[in-house]
């Protein structure tokens, strides 16, 4: 049976209905250029994974309050910085199939507009004096800085080990995910001998995300007949080629990671290192990596109160491992 986005809101569904509006009143500003930004900003509202993550953690320690919803702003606002940020550093013209704001108004006031998105976030978090909150969101920004700068330095390299990437992964984008964990469980007044394995779970599920993420850069488009290749095209290494070369024989690996560094943008690259992937198991390593990440983030929830919340954060891991985008 096949699960959808939808099914697993379900428990929180008025909560997520009213999250937005809240979440755009955090955002304002009397700048009107500013204003025109976020605007746009707000056209590409995404799936809003990290904010549902806040309510059913909530959730399952009783009613969402109005704490759950400061955190759950205070997550996306930092959330929506970083993407910002990141299409500046990855110089992205393209999120969500729009352009980025790099794209439109350049890295200048994208870097800003970022900035202004983490103040708020602070200014959020002060004004309501959740301290708490600001302290976990405090060490996941630290961890993904750290994350991103690991990463910079390990792929200008080209080599990587799996074991170094998970890392990198775990900092980068779980971190996040955990955090918004922690802060839903916290505004739910979550006894603190639940806190550790609500960390693994998001921990986990965000190791389970990017890994799919990596997984569906292979995956044929129906539209081109071709895989994606985003990374590729970004000269960047994923987990199911970090496994491929691992498996494959010297002088193959050379070659690929020649072809890698030499041939950004190359649909001759793109096509000749997917087929080294699939072709030396790298699409099968990393897919079996995903799913025992998968059962681990299962199994850390095992000690929280049952509900129809906690069946919805389960129902969540087989969605981030079926999505098709």
């Amino acid at each position: 049976m096949t699960i959808s986005l939808s099914d697993i809101k379900e428990p929180v569904k008025n909560e997520m209905r009213d999250f937005l509006p809240y979440f755009k009143s955090t955002m304002h500003t009397k700048v009107s250029f500013l204003n025109l930004i976020l605007k746009y900003i707000h056209r590409k509202n995404g799936k809003q994974i990290r904010p549902l993550i806040v309510f059913l953690s909530s959730k399952m320690f009783g009613k969402p309050s109005s704490r759950t919803f400061i955190g759950a702003s205070l997550i996306e606002l930092l959330h929506t910085a970083t993407l910002i940020h990141d299409d500046v550093v990855d110089n992205s013209y393209l999120r969500r199939n729009l352009f980025s704001i790099n794209a439109l108004w350049k890295s200048k006031i994208s870097v800003l507009t970022g900035d202004y998105l983490l103040a708020k976030g602070l200014e959020l978090a002060t004004e309501h004096q959740e301290y708490g909150m600001l302290q976990t969101v405090s060490e996941a920004v630290q961890e993904m800085s750290e994350g991103e700068l690991i990463q910079t330095k390990k792929m200008r390299k080209k080599m990587t080990s799996p074991e170094d990437y998970l890392t990198i992964i775990n900092k980068k984008t779980a971190t996040l995910i955990s955090a918004s964990v922690i802060v839903g469980a916290k505004s739910g007044d979550a006894e603190e001998k639940y806190l550790s394995g609500l960390k693994r779970f998001g921990e986990y599920a965000g190791i389970v995300f990017q890994i799919k993420d990596d997984l569906l850069d292979y995956e044929i488009s129906n539209i081109t007949g071709k895989p994606k290749g985003s990374d590729i095209k970004e000269n960047k290494l994923n987990l199911p080629l970090i496994y491929a070369i691992e498996n494959a024989a010297s002088a193959e690996r050379k070659r690929i990671l020649n072809l890698l560094h030499n041939s950004v943008r190359s649909k001759y690259a793109i096509k000749e290192i997917s087929q080294f992937v699939k072709n030396y198991g790298g699409i099968e390593a990393a897919t079996e990596t995903m799913k025992n990440y998968k059962e681990a983030a299962i199994q850390s929830l095992s000690e929280c109160p049952d509900g129809e919340a906690k069946e919805s954060l389960k129902n969540l891991m087989e969605y981030f491992v079926s999505r098709k985008k």
